[in-house]
């Protein structure tokens, strides 16, 4: 199947890459020249703009957009928009607050273009991993669209099935699924990225209390100097509390135990605020989700071990770099 991709950024780049592998025609676009020759190199078609894209692409076209979420990628939506054809499809795989998603559709509709939002989790690790998807739009636009999503997927892998799943669909099994309509694979992505917060945040409480245990403040036979990346290494491992933020946290605590290369001030990218203000759209106590997302708040102002340790796990799965 023929793709456009534009944005070929740290997730962009290995999602073009993991569909070229699997022997789809990919088109590609940044606006770093580099990033497009390395590509080009690579076996993809490279575009020297979003008209070349489009132009590159045979009817009923597919692009896309892999853009930070907010005006880059509403001013690029915009503009491919003007100089797509009825039947075309544009594919938002970033983060996009899903009320845009809902107007970008309606607005695309007009048009006769479809619009697809897919909430893209897999960071840097994609590449070899997959990519979980949640996909947002209409049934014949999303199953028009499953070889791609197929391709970028994990796949079953070596995780068991779930007991009882038999009459549910498949895709969910494969790392994908068709949450809804426009908008709806962004909100689950928007919540599964609220509910990371909260992860990372007891994590990151957790191996600040198992450092702090050799405090001084401490009465001197109730101090441990604890060994945080064995016990990071044997909590994968037939632990309740395993996970992959876990997997990742071993991995930062291995190549550093002190985490010096982190300053602890810890970013967040959007989706937590709007967890929030959907939980207060609908009156759902949130009290982990708001308190981890506050906690991010105030590690800009000072930091902890467990902000740093936030800080490694950002670095870790997304490739997120604190801010200087």
């Amino acid at each position: 199947m023929q793709l456009g991709v534009v944005g070929l950024g740290r997730m962009g780049g290995n999602i073009a890459r993991r569909l070229k592998n699997a022997g789809h025609e990919i088109v590609v676009f940044d606006v770093d020249a580099k990033a497009v020759d390395k590509l080009a190199g690579e076996g993809m078609t490279g575009a020297t703009g979003l008209e070349d894209v489009i132009k590159k692409l045979k009817a009923p076209r597919a692009l896309w957009i892999m853009l930070p979420a907010g005006k880059i990628t509403e001013e690029t939506i915009k503009t491919v928009a003007a100089a797509l054809e009825p039947g075309d499809i544009i594919i938002d795989g970033g983060n996009s607050f899903y009320k845009d998603d809902i107007r970008r559709a309606a607005e695309l509709r007009e048009k006769k273009i479809t619009y697809v939002d897919v909430g893209t989790s897999g960071g840097v690790w994609g590449l070899e991993r997959g990519y979980c998807m949640m996909i947002g739009g209409t049934k014949e636009a999303v199953d028009h669209l499953d070889p791609i999503f197929k391709a970028l997927a994990p796949g079953i892998g070596s995780i068991e099935l779930t007991p009882g799943r038999e009459a549910h669909d498949q895709r969910a099994e494969h790392g994908y699924i068709h949450a809804g309509p426009a908008g709806a694979g962004h909100f689950v992505k928007m919540i599964h990225n609220g509910i990371e917060y909260g992860m990372m945040q007891a994590y990151a409480e957790g191996f600040d209390i198992l450092k702090n245990k050799a405090s001084e403040s401490l009465p001197e036979d109730q101090r441990f100097t604890l060994n945080l990346p064995d016990i990071a290494e044997v909590w994968r491992r037939g632990s309740v509390v395993a996970s992959w933020l876990l997997d990742l946290t071993s991995i930062a605590l291995a190549k550093d135990e002190t985490l010096a290369g982190f300053s602890g001030s810890v970013e967040d990218s959007g989706e937590g605020r709007w967890t929030i203000e959907a939980a207060i759209e609908e009156a759902v106590p949130a009290e982990v989700l708001s308190a981890s997302l506050f906690a991010r708040f105030r590690s800009r102002q000072q930091h902890t071990f467990g902000e740093k340790l936030l800080s490694a796990m950002r670095f870790q799965f997304g490739g997120h770099v604190e801010r200087k």
